[in-house]
Parts: structure tokens; C-alpha cells; sequence
């Protein structure tokens, strides 16, 4: 790797990284020398990029940092146009647009040589599957996630049998032929997981839940993380 693709390469590992990232760690990453990232953040520090750092503890990007817009590898590229085909095709539809949207700024920003990347990419995302039997407005439903607002569902389960219940949605999940709603459910005081082809109506209330989008994520992703570690303890085969 050349020591200009590594000082941009440092700049996004410290850009994505939620705390202080190690210079064993960018080392490791980066496949290079403990000096050689001291020399480079040094580097990095002498051009002006907000970067602080503390022996042990690692190194942190201040934010509001930017750099020359569309600087991608090819890599990054085909990264990119592989994910938004997919949204494209299993996304609601204003995300589909937006997907599509993507790909044509893409194309149109990034040099030359890197177009047949965008438009002729080595792999491609499956075909779309038919998701127009959604009975609830996924566009407004992302919008409530952002904002902490609630969601009033009439939901029917596999047995046709519906109930009323009012989520703080947390997320949305998107399995090979359906979507999924997932938010703690007031009624049943913990998080479910809604099908949102089985909503039979919806109304996107004003009211917010009384958490933080941010904290209620996070105690979905504890509660995630528990649910899976008890599903892998537990016994299985004929005499379990």
C-alpha cells in the first residue's frame, strides 16, 4: 500500500471508529509497522487533521473533519453500487429511488477510469422480490425510528388473530422475502418483532417514548445479543 493511500486509509478507520482506535490496532488493519503509524499520524497531525492522541489510550478524529468528497478505491466503489442494487431492490420505494440515485451520482462523480466499476460492477445483488404487499408505510416508519416517535399497530399473527399494540420501533430488518418491524411493544412490556405484511392498519402517533432512538438501540442490541447467546446454550438432538 502506498504511504498516501494509507494516510486516507488512517483517516477512515479513526472516522468509523465509535472511541479511540490504537496504534496496534491501525497497525494490524493497515498490515504495516507500529513506527510506520506514529509517522503517520505525524505526519496526518503537520496537514492540519484533527487528530489527538494519548499514549495507551489510542487516537481520536475530532468531528467536523472533511476531505475532498468521493475519494473511493475501487473497492469502496463496487462496495457501494453492490449495496445500493440491494436496496434497490428490497428497499420501500423512496429508498429505492434513493438507491438508484446513488449509483447515477456515483457514476457521475468519480473519474473516468473508475466508471465501468459503477456501471458494469463484477458482482450483483439478487434479483428484486415482489414486496408490494406491505400494508404499512415504510417511509413513515423509518421517519418515527429517527424521531422516537410511536407507532399504534393492528397486527394479526399466523392465526389471523389481531391485537392492538402501540412500539417504539427500534429498527427495521430486511430477511430474503420479507421485512421486518422490530420495537419494544408496550402491551407486552419487551421487544417483538412485527412482519409488516401482517399489519392490518397503522398510525403514526406524535407522541415520543420517553427514551433516546440512540439508547433504546443499544438496549435492543444487549437484548439481541442475550437471545442469541441462550439460543446457542441451549441442548439439542433426540434427547435434548
Amino acid at each position: 500500500m502506498r504511504r498516501a493511500e494509507r494516510l486516507f486509509q488512517i483517516i477512515q478507520i479513526l472516522r468509523r471508529g465509535r472511541g479511540p482506535v490504537t496504534a496496534d490496532a491501525l497497525a494490524r488493519e493497515l498490515e504495516t509497522s507500529k513506527r510506520s503509524i506514529y509517522r503517520d499520524i505525524a505526519a496526518l497531525v503537520g496537514q492540519r487533521a484533527p487528530i489527538r492522541g494519548e499514549a495507551g489510550v489510542g487516537y481520536v478524529l475530532d468531528d467536523g473533519y472533511d476531505m475532498p468528497p468521493l475519494m473511493l478505491t475501487p473497492d469502496e466503489i463496487e462496495a457501494a453500487v453492490l449495496g445500493a442494487q440491494w436496496v434497490a431492490g428490497r428497499g420501500d420505494p423512496a429508498l429505492a429511488r434513493a438507491a438508484n440515485d446513488l449509483i447515477a451520482k456515483i457514476a457521475e462523480a468519480v473519474p473516468d477510469n473508475l466508471r465501468p466499476i459503477v456501471l458494469e460492477p463484477a458482482g450483483r445483488a439478487p434479483p428484486a422480490w415482489d414486496n408490494k404487499h406491505d400494508t404499512i408505510d415504510m417511509a413513515l416508519v423509518r421517519s418515527s425510528i429517527h424521531a422516537g416517535r410511536k407507532i399504534r399497530l393492528t397486527y394479526r399473527d399466523e392465526q389471523e388473530r389481531e391485537s392492538d399494540r402501540v412500539i417504539w420501533p427500534v429498527t427495521v430488518g430486511y430477511m430474503e422475502t420479507k421485512r421486518l418491524l422490530i420495537g419494544w411493544c408496550e402491551l407486552r412490556q419487551d421487544f417483538r418483532t412485527f412482519r409488516t405484511d401482517r399489519v392490518a392498519a397503522a398510525a403514526f402517533l406524535d407522541e415520543r417514548f420517553p427514551e433516546r432512538p440512540g439508547v433504546l438501540r443499544a438496549r435492543w442490541r444487549r437484548f439481541n445479543a442475550e437471545e442469541i447467546a441462550r439460543a446457542t446454550e441451549r441442548p439439542c438432538g433426540p434427547d435434548a
